[in-house]
């Protein structure tokens, strides 16, 4: 179980996991729309955690069977120096084999059938899921 943990977190550092609790008790509306959409296996039947600490970083949802991260970004990430971080964040994750899908906050909260259809549709594309029955 401790590679798998390690894997799961890439020895993300307590303070990070701190963060991460403090961010769930916080949701904004957007995050909250995505997370009663991909609770319980709602997308792809894939599990995701929200607010997921992973090295430095606090990954607002995240699949690691399919190594998929979720970003719900707010009108922040318009500012061009948060955009930069974005970039070098979405870099490192992309070395350790995870995607980087990003939602506005407006999109979420206007067309979230959307948003999930995109989800799934990655899911689908690039996941070998096991078939039931």
């Amino acid at each position: 179980m401790p590679d798998f943990n390690e894997n799961l977190h890439h020895h993300a550092n307590p303070s990070t996991y701190e963060i991460a609790r403090i961010l769930r008790q916080r949701q904004t509306k957007a995050e909250e729309i995505l997370w009663l959409l991909l609770r319980n296996r709602k997308a792809g039947n894939m599990k995701f955690r929200r607010q997921h600490a992973f090295e430095n970083f606090v990954l607002d949802f995240y699949c690691h069977e399919a190594k998929l991260a979720i970003e719900a970004d707010g009108r922040i990430h318009d500012d061009p120096n948060i955009k930069e971080y974005d970039d070098v964040r979405t870099k490192r994750l992309n070395e350790c084999g995870i995607t980087v899908l990003r939602f506005t906050n407006d999109e979420i909260e206007t067309n979230s059938t959307l948003v999930l259809n995109a989800i799934v549709k990655w899911i689908k594309e690039n996941t070998v899921t096991q078939k039931t029955g």
